[in-house]
């Protein structure tokens, strides 16, 4: 499958389009930064990561539209202190004039993470990211105790790369993301790349908490196999959460086309139940219902 056969696709399961929760948007200056250093993704991977969509802003968008895809996300990430409150400014105006992008927000330990983050809440943020990897830092640092809090009591999901994949992080691994949802267990938390390497643990989070959903970031993909393998087993497992997982890409900081991702997601052989699921129904339910109906069929 190849991205000019993508509307068939979804169009073949009875869906009016994608829903995608891990799409990036960011300031030119920043995602510039980002592709110089995947272009060097053979020193850090062991492989190369050829960056498959880049462009304009506009371009891009109109990339995702043409593919179908109804909703995406402008996933931001600080690295240091006093990036996280202009990232999520940024990323408001840009949705504000990209109706199909919900508006995302993101936060840094740091004292006025609090206060922006009720801010952001307040101005309509619709979803946030949280990049325990490349932030290095602690989710269960003080400073981010109310921010978790506050995100739990609006229902607003957090997109939480947690796991130690590509390569690990000091506060990588299920263990201190899982302290924080021991903390928070309402917290609306999709765990990115469904949690690689770190699959079966962060699976179980999701049973625990009924409010932790998974995004399929990469996972499957022949490029993901080579770093971090998802088995049958565990593939398995995903039939019985249904509900809680959702269509993410990573575009557009893929090394490979966007249909991959969801050739990947055909290969393993769950229902078609599964694909509408994924693909659709819980991506509305989690960024709003005003696509449509929210409900997967059969559903009451």
């Amino acid at each position: 499958m190849n991205d000019a056969d993508v509307p068939a696709w979804w169009q073949r399961l009875g869906l009016p389009g994608l829903v995608d929760v891990h799409t990036h948007f960011m300031p030119k200056p920043v995602m510039d930064a980002v592709w110089r250093y995947f272009d060097r993704g053979a020193e850090h991977y062991g492989q190369p990561w050829p960056v498959q969509y880049r462009g304009t802003d506009a371009e891009r968008v109109a990339i995702l539209r043409d593919l179908g895809v109804r909703r995406f996300t402008a996933l931001v990430y600080p690295h240091k202190p006093g990036m996280a409150e202009s990232l999520g400014q940024w990323t408001r105006e840009f949705a504000a004039v990209t109706p199909d992008c919900v508006p995302t927000g993101t936060f840094f330990p740091e004292r006025s993470a609090a206060r922006y983050v009720r801010e952001a809440l307040e101005a309509g943020t619709g979803i946030f990211k949280a990049h325990v990897q490349v932030g290095a830092y602690d989710p269960r640092d003080e400073l981010l105790d109310p921010v978790w809090g506050l995100i739990a009591e609006a229902g607003t999901p957090v997109v939480v790369h947690c796991g130690s994949g590509p390569l690990a992080g000091p506060h990588t691994g299920p263990g201190p993301f899982g302290e924080v949802l021991a903390r928070h267990p309402r917290l609306t938390a999709v765990i990115a790349h469904l949690g690689a390497p770190e699959y079966d643990e962060h699976l179980e989070l999701a049973r625990r908490y009924p409010n932790v959903h998974l995004d399929t970031t990469m996972v499957g993909t022949p490029f993901m196999q080579a770093l971090a393998p998802l088995g049958r087993e565990t593939i398995a497992r995903l039939a019985d959460l249904q509900d809680r997982v959702v269509l993410g890409s990573d575009f557009p900081n893929i090394p490979y086309s966007y249909a991959v991702q969801l050739a990947a997601l055909e290969d393993f052989r769950l229902s078609s139940e599964w694909l509408q699921a994924v693909c659709w129904y819980n991506g509305v339910r989690l960024l709003g219902s005003s696509l449509g109906d929210e409900r997967a069929p059969g559903v009451g």
